[in-house]
């Protein structure tokens, strides 16, 4: 079941992608950047009236958990900036770069209270791979 909903999430990525930059070319990168989060904001306002859940500050949680939102703006924003000139694909694939690089890190030295999964050199192959497919796309 989490593989598919992984899937699921990969393909809303993208969709994301789409549709975050088309607005961005459309209004500026600013003003869509501040309309998506708004517009998310209401969303997950809605998830959490239907759904009955309670809104919870653990004040035990680490300050630095709470960056992500800052991390989910630069994201939404640094898309919408590589969109109009790299694509959809180029955009998604060398994100995609990115998280396995700085996932492989944290797994590796145990960041961030992560449990430490050191890195096995034989899963370079999909690396290389991973890279591979990206020189393609943005040669050819």
């Amino acid at each position: 079941m989490n593989n598919l909903i992984s899937a699921l999430i990969g393909a809303l990525i993208a969709i994301m992608i789409m549709l975050n930059g088309t607005l961005s070319n459309a209004l500026g990168n600013y003003t869509a950047t501040i309309i998506i989060h708004t517009i998310g904001l209401c969303a997950i306002t809605l998830v959490f009236l239907v759904s009955k859940q309670k809104f919870i500050i653990n004040k035990g949680t680490p300050f630095y958990l709470y960056s992500a939102g800052a991390i989910g703006i630069f994201t939404v924003l640094f898309n919408n900036l590589t969109f109009s000139s790299l694509g959809i694909s180029l955009t998604l694939a060398l994100g995609l770069l990115g998280q396995t690089i700085t996932s492989i890190i944290i797994d590796h030295f145990g960041l961030l209270g992560m449990q430490v999964m050191k890195y096995q050199k034989h899963k370079l192959i999909g690396l290389v791979f991973i890279i591979l497919g990206i020189v393609v796309m943005a040669v050819f």
